[in-house]
């Protein structure tokens, strides 16, 4: 096997498992969306953010996407994910709002975020790249994840990580302590 088709096999499996965690992610935003999830919205997603992390985490490590023509051929219109948004509000009510640090090094000043606003915009990005995918153009689905991580999804999915973690770490450590034997 050639170095060129072995660079190929390995793009088509990256594009491959990454197709899969966003389509786990997406599976997962709109059942917690829909309140499937009951009383466990919050671990829930803070799962599934992790998992879609992950996805990003190997896109970040891995060389950059070049496609042939350096363009991207259009998929249409996206679909519309505002009844998912609202229904992640209405389940997060009580935290959707936090504040984040948007780049440490460059700008250390907090900004206001939404957890509805952050997991849609995250959301949005993977299906762009899924209809690639489904299209058969894996390489233009992994250069959109790989771009668009970079660019856009990484920042939401890294601050909604750690506004998940608050709430799910003080949920958790918030709790009466138990007496010391002694």
């Amino acid at each position: 096997m050639s170095e060129d088709s072995k660079s190929e096999l390995s793009w088509i499996t990256l594009a491959d498992r990454v197709a899969k965690h966003a389509g786990n992610y997406l599976t997962g935003l709109t059942a917690v969306a829909r309140g499937e999830a009951g009383g466990h919205a919050v671990p829930l997603l803070l799962l599934e953010v992790s998992q879609i992390a992950l996805a990003g985490a190997q896109l970040g490590a891995s060389t950059d996407v070049i496609l042939p023509d350096n363009w991207e051929p259009d998929v249409g219109e996206d679909p519309d994910l505002d009844s998912t948004r609202q229904g992640l509000a209405e389940r997060l009510t009580d935290v959707d709002e936090y504040t984040e640090v948007f780049d440490p090094y460059k700008d250390p000043e907090t900004t206001a975020y939404r957890l509805s606003d952050d997991l849609v915009d995250v959301a949005s990005d993977l299906v762009h790249g899924l209809r690639h995918y489904d299209a058969d153009r894996k390489l233009e689905a992994l250069w959109w994840w790989q771009y668009s991580y970079f660019n856009h999804w990484g920042n939401h999915a890294g601050a909604a990580l750690r506004a998940l973690y608050a709430v799910s770490a003080s949920a958790r450590l918030d709790v009466m302590e138990e007496p010391v034997a002694g």
